[in-house]
């Protein structure tokens, strides 16, 4: 009777143990579930995971996701406080771009999420670097890497200098799936306020003047330009696309004044502003 008792429990304590493996297991590959992998980078300890939707990085904005394995436990790292710094290495400077804070996921534990805007695109001489600081339970920990980062066949990025003398950079967020409709559309502002240092602004209007060249240079109807609802928002509008093809989205963006700082009119004269984005669909 004994020994019978003594082979339930041992079967049961296995069978807890294997659901809860399979639950874990479960729960980590539910965690990345929409992502794809884009790269790994690696200490002594830990392998850090970097993910996108697209399973790559790209010039212009990347929405981010990152986890963190520990390599002697296979067990991912739910309570760490991570930060990250993309530099670009180029012949003759260093910079860094925009980029977030990092947060943990608020649906999965084992994910943490941020953004990071390549402004230019590696080539054969210049490249990005990332760096990746974390502590787990007070001690810390490093990992860096150079990341691939190639160029975009359509503008969706842009840094320049406007008329007030400040270097900003201007970044599509969305829509990255386009469609025949009103859609939705959603920028980013920041100010280079030096080679580390990219803080969002506030209080700026975009305006949208979307156009097809190859058709006569037509606009589309009910286009709102994009302003933020709060500090530290996007900049969020309207685009009109009336008809799939190439458009060259017209920018113009103003200061807290309402004063012109970058981009044209559009007009008979004047076939394009010197600040654009390209959706081709």
């Amino acid at each position: 009777m004994k020994t019978s008792i003594q082979y339930i429990v041992a079967l049961f304590v296995a069978v807890l143990t294997f659901t809860s493996c399979s639950n874990n297991d479960d729960a980590a590959a539910t965690d990345i579930e929409k992502l794809n992998l884009v790269t790994k980078l690696e200490n002594d300890l830990h392998t850090v995971e970097i993910y996108s939707e697209t399973g790559f990085l790209q010039q212009g904005f990347n929405d981010i996701s990152l986890r963190i394995k520990d390599k002697k436990t296979s067990e991912y790292v739910k309570d760490a406080a991570i930060s990250w710094k993309p530099i670009m290495h180029m012949k003759m400077m260093s910079h860094s771009c925009p980029f977030s804070t990092i947060v943990k996921s608020a649906e999965n534990n084992s994910i943490y999420k941020g953004y990071i805007v390549f402004q230019m695109p590696q080539n054969d001489s210049e490249y990005w670097n990332l760096e990746i600081n974390y502590s787990i339970d007070g001690a810390s920990f490093s990992v860096q890497s150079n990341i691939p980062v190639p160029a975009v066949a359509k503008r969706n990025v842009t840094s320049f200098t406007g008329t007030d003398g400040v270097k900003y950079v201007l970044a599509l967020i969305e829509p990255t799936k386009p469609k025949v409709a009103t859609n939705d559309i959603k920028i980013g502002l920041w100010k280079m306020e030096n080679m580390d240092s990219y803080p969002i602004m506030d209080g700026y209007t975009i305006k949208i003047d979307p156009r097809m060249p190859s058709m006569g240079n037509h606009s589309s109807p009910n286009n709102t330009n994009a302003i933020q609802g709060k500090a530290g928002d996007w900049y969020n509008g309207k685009l009109s696309l009336t008809m799939t093809g190439y458009w060259k989205i017209n920018l113009q963006l103003a200061d807290k004044n309402g004063t012109i700082i970058k981009g044209e009119t559009v007009s008979e004269i004047i076939d394009s502003s010197s600040l654009f984005f390209e959706i081709e669909f």
